[in-house]
């Protein structure tokens, strides 16, 4: 239920300002729930008693005709199922000769066009429904609901009758993989389903913890290994609209098997490389008006789960080299095997046990307007509320996520995942997720997040970064509120790729406790932050706090009170709560912005951008002065690096030792290359000194030496002292004439000598930090002459 002091989500009703914070809205919602669970549940057949439908779920049929009332106009036949006056002996062709069992229709096959239609206000427990045959274009075979137009959704209550995926071994078993379901299809296309009710948990009190229990709400899958070898494997056009599934119950722990309300799932026991590239996909998919309540582990799941794609044969090389493992699924895009045309839009999910819609292996899939209102709340690892994994061309927008809890890991309502291409975050409102605001990983090309309202997340902004980007990343144009005395970071790990902030707010509410940016030094190290505004409520600036040339500090003066930011308005109203963080027109923000064509073309509120003599900043355009119709990127970002020549690139680099692992691909070539994302490092067993000689080739002056250390998650710096030498061709020895013992860690760049000529430069590392077991690795050595 949403919280008692907010008001139902219809067009009618305007939203009520709260103060909330995720700590009382999960209170809130704990009391509320217990509340109907025990004093509003109409009791059912089975002993499992059937909840109260949300008020923010779909607005059900009833009071109104059911499909199954209609016509047929895809010309097949109906069959109609009533639990209670139904013959399983009966023709089952009108309302009158109705069938009884589901067990009657999962023996039958269907055709295109065909309807299998419920009888409106019936129940059927112990139940599973699995219809046979496919329908074809135009004439999808259909499962709705008939009868009296007062009743409500016909309820199919299978209480945990499903078969387990799991062989005695704990291994997936291929012959009942995605029979989990309370509808199941396989093998199967052509199929729309629609206003019908679900559960599937033969308890609903008590919350399963432990064992290997998978219960889905409907499961439809691709079972590669039961196709014959002229079988179809592209499985195409589902419709799931206007169900609500309810209760489905399994343990808080990771068992390499999804499952949840909706789930689609392509399964093989061999390893993806036996089955050939292209096929084995969904297309023509769309999931919405549907409400999920109390589900394991997700609302909706949309994502390949192949036997063999996480062990260390699965991993395999890109273009550019680099190794991915098998579980970050680049293999999907290598070998065409992503879903695509995919529409999951206008959903309400609520007390959902882990990542509420866990997205993965699509392309060109739209995620819009759907509410998350409680995510990861019975689950003991990481996921988060709303984000695509391994996808491609593909738009989240207008959706909005609150109430999830803190993590240390995940736990964001939003995720820019691994190898993600072209994948856009776009207006989207988060509130009150106590784990921060956007999971990052790293591996993706082009990922976007623009025009998101963030408030009260306050975790860590941008989560992790645990591998570099094919290309940058670009935040823009976002709005943060958040208090500086409750964020953790903004960034807590550190930015192995280039990532560009531009046109945000950073609003910190804090009169206590200014913005704490970083955890990890030299964690903004490849972060360009330009013309973001950066308001602190208590007046003080962290010394932690970007560079940003030309960047505010001031205040944004929004429209309305940061203080009171709107909720309990519903996805359909998303724009109300984003105009209450738009600009006055006093604000020092107006056209105060850069343009960079990875801002798009419109902002929160559907402005097309921009007017006046710049962008404004944040997530709303004002209407002031001329309208740039055609904006153009005259003075680009992404130009402004450092252009000194770097002497040593491309030079030769001896290493004392070498790592021989990740396929030797750490040699020390890699610190002339140019790339920070590449890197050398030594092997485990290297002693001290251990030397890195570059190879100028010819007499060279310089006056700096640039040293970064690699970093991630789980890598610290971890040299203590270095020294660095010349070579005297004069007397065939190393002259030292620079010396550090406070470490390298990143961007150092050593100067205060005078200009050095010389063939060769040695960077030896002479001792390790005395905290870190492991030997050094570096990403770059770079030579500099300014004439200083």
């Amino acid at each position: 239920m949403r919280p008692v002091d907010v008001g139902p989500p219809t067009d009618e009703a305007a939203p009520k300002r709260v103060r909330i914070t995720a700590r009382t809205l999960r209170a809130g919602l704990t009391s509320l729930l217990a509340a109907v669970l025990v004093g509003s549940l109409a009791p059912a057949a089975h002993a499992a008693a059937r909840p109260e439908q949300p008020t923010a779920a779909p607005a059900t049929a009833a009071g109104q005709s059911w499909p199954g009332n209609k016509p047929n106009k895809a010309g097949g036949k109906d069959y109609y199922i009533d639990a209670t006056q139904g013959h399983d002996d009966a023709a089952g062709t009108s309302p009158g000769s109705a069938w009884r069992s589901l067990a009657k229709a999962s023996a039958t096959t269907f055709g295109p066009g065909d309807r299998i239609l419920l009888k409106a206000g019936e129940q059927w427990q112990d139940e599973q429904l699995w219809p046979k045959g496919s329908g074809s274009a135009g004439k999808p075979v259909t499962i709705s609901a008939y009868g009296d137009k007062r009743a409500g959704r016909p309820y199919i209550a299978t209480n945990g009758n499903v078969p387990s995926p799991f062989k005695a071994d704990g291994t997936k078993n291929p012959e009942t993989v995605g029979l989990t379901g309370a509808i199941v299809l396989r093998n199967q296309q052509y199929w729309n389903i629609d206003n019908v009710e679900l559960s599937n948990d033969d308890d609903f009190a008590t919350d399963i913890t432990k064992g290997s229990y998978v219960r889905d709400g409907i499961m439809v899958s691709i079972n590669a290994d039961l196709m014959k070898a002229d079988d179809d494997t592209i499985m195409d056009h589902f419709r799931i609209s206007n169900i609500y599934v309810h209760d489905l119950d399994g343990p808080s722990n990771w068992q390499k098997i999804h499952y949840g309300a909706v789930d689609f799932q392509v399964f093989g026991s061999k390893s993806y490389k036996d089955y050939a590239t292209g096929g084995h996909y969904f297309k023509d998919v769309r999931i919405e008006n549907n409400t999920f309540d109390n589900v394991e582990l997700h609302a909706v799941q949309f994502a390949f789960n192949w036997f063999a794609a996480d062990g260390a044969d699965a991993g395999q090389y890109d273009e550019a080299g680099k190794y991915h493992e098998g579980w970050e699924q680049l293999w999907v895009r290598t070998r065409d095997l992503y879903s695509r045309d995919v529409y999951i839009g206008h959903n309400y999910a609520r007390s959902i046990g882990q990542g509420a819609f866990q997205l993965a292996d699509t392309q060109r899939m739209t995620v819009e307007y759907n509410e998350v209102n409680g995510f990861l709340e019975r689950y003991d690892a990481v996921s988060c509320g709303l984000y695509l994994w391994a996808g491609a061309d593909s738009t989240m927008q207008y959706n909005e996520v609150y109430g999830g809890p803190h993590n240390e890991y995940d736990g964001t309502p939003w995720d820019l995942e691994y190898t993600n291409f072209n994948v856009t975050y776009q207006y989207n409102y988060s509130h009150d997720n106590a784990a921060g605001w956007m999971a990052y990983m790293g591996n993706s090309s082009n990922s976007v997040a623009r025009y998101n309202l963030s408030v009260n997340d306050n975790g860590v902004l941008v989560k992790n970064m645990l591998s570099t980007n094919y290309s940058p990343t670009y935040f823009t144009n976002n709005t943060f509120v958040y208090d500086g005395a409750d964020l953790d970071y903004v960034h807590d790990e550190t930015f192995l790729s280039r990532v560009y902030f531009l046109n945000n707010i950073f609003y910190n509410t804090s009169k206590t406790t200014e913005t704490p940016w970083y955890r990890r030094t030299g964690a903004l190290r490849q972060a360009v932050f330009s013309h973001n505004d950066y308001y602190e409520a208590g007046a003080e600036h962290s010394t932690q706090e970007p560079a940003d040339p030309d960047g505010l500090r001031t205040d944004p003066k929004f429209v309305g009170d940061p203080a009171d930011h709107v909720t309990g308005a519903g996805v359909d109203h998303i724009r109300k709560a984003a105009a209450h963080f738009s600009l006055r027109k006093d604000s020092p923000l107006i056209d105060a912005g850069r343009y960079n064509a990875h801002m798009g073309s419109s902002d929160f509120l559907g402005t097309r951008l921009y007017y006046g003599d710049a962008p404004d900043i944040g997530i709303a355009e004002r209407k002031a002065g001329k309208h740039v119709a055609h904006p153009v990127d005259d003075d680009p970002i992404e130009e402004e690096a450092d252009n000194r020549a770097d002497l040593a690139l491309g030079k030769p680099v001896t290493a004392s030792s070498t790592h021989p692992g990740a396929n030797g691909s750490l040699g020390a070539e890699k610190l002339t290359d140019g790339d920070l994302t590449t890197r050398w490092a030594a092997a485990d067993d290297a002693a001290y000194p251990i030397t890195l000689d570059i190879d100028l080739g010819t007499d060279t002056t310089f006056d700096q030496v640039y040293l970064d250390e690699y970093t991630d998650s789980g890598t610290n710096p971890r040299v203590q002292s270095f020294e660095l030498q010349r070579w005297d061709a004069a007397t065939g020895t190393w002259v030292t004439f620079a010396s550090r013992d406070t470490g390298i860690g990143h961007d150092l760049t050593v100067t205060g000598f005078d200009s050095v000529t010389t063939t060769k430069l040695r960077v030896a590392l002479t001792g390790q930090i005395a905290t870190e077991q492991y030997t050094p690795s570096l990403t770059a050595v770079s030579l500099h002459h300014t004439g200083g």
